[in-house]
């Protein structure tokens, strides 16, 4: 049987799409070859000081959505977030971030670097983490490329991923798929070509049940449930 496809879009700096990273990876652990998940990115913060700033003016502003961030991650054990979050370091934009993420996914594409190794994950994790617990500017350009010494991975082969075009190119498709299946929400689990999704915090029990439901009926048979 052909494994179960999932597209997996979240943008870097989400808090929720951090809070989920466990159950991704926990789904991966289950379920192995009966899943194959296709990573992309959605801009929710694209443009993330102005979007915070009007968004939570009336709220706060910077420092109100940094305590609805410090309260969502309170409810979780498994991840901690530094109490200054997106007031003493605010990123410019989450997009840059996905431009690099996609240069080190060309990598492995490309098998510069071994797919098997997971770097790309690897790579997604260290990002969210360094923004999240040291307050690293992760859309700085600087900060990627340190980020990716500190990993061990080939830095002009990065850098030339993204000057070739290459990487623009999945992130261009990002886009389009994001516009295609209106993705609006970080971070959506897309699968059965597309008839159904799981939007924001989601359960890791709520998306296991969907993989079962279609492991043991395929979108090709009926079912009355």
């Amino acid at each position: 049987m052909e494994p179960i496809q999932i597209s997996y879009f979240s943008d870097v700096l989400c808090v929720w799409a951090y809070i989920a990273q466990i159950r991704m990876d926990e789904l991966v652990t289950v379920f192995q070859d009966q899943v194959a998940i296709e990573y992309h990115f959605v801009p929710v913060f694209g443009n993330a000081h102005e979007k915070l700033e009007i968004r939570w003016r009336e709220k706060g502003g910077l420092k109100g959505y940094s305590n609805h961030v410090f309260e969502a991650v309170n409810k979780f054990d498994h991840i901690i977030v530094n109490p200054d979050i997106w007031t003493k370091v605010t990123p410019a934009s989450s997009t840059s971030c996905h431009l690099f993420l996609h240069a080190v996914q060309l990598l492995e594409i490309k098998n510069i670097i071994p797919k098997s190794e997971k770097t790309f994950e690897k790579v997604v994790w260290s990002f969210r983490k360094a923004f999240f617990t040291e307050l690293s500017n992760i859309s700085d350009r600087t900060v990627q490329l340190s980020l990716a010494e500190e990993l061990g991975l080939p830095i002009a082969a990065l850098e030339q991923q993204i000057n070739s075009g290459e990487a623009y190119a999945l992130l261009s498709k990002d886009f389009e798929l994001v516009k295609e299946h209106s993705v609006t929400v970080s971070p959506t689990l897309i699968f059965n070509e597309g008839r159904q999704r799981l939007n924001g915090n989601v359960g890791y029990r709520v998306i296991e049940a969907n993989i079962r439901e279609l492991l043991h009926n395929p979108p090709e048979e009926q079912s009355w449930c």
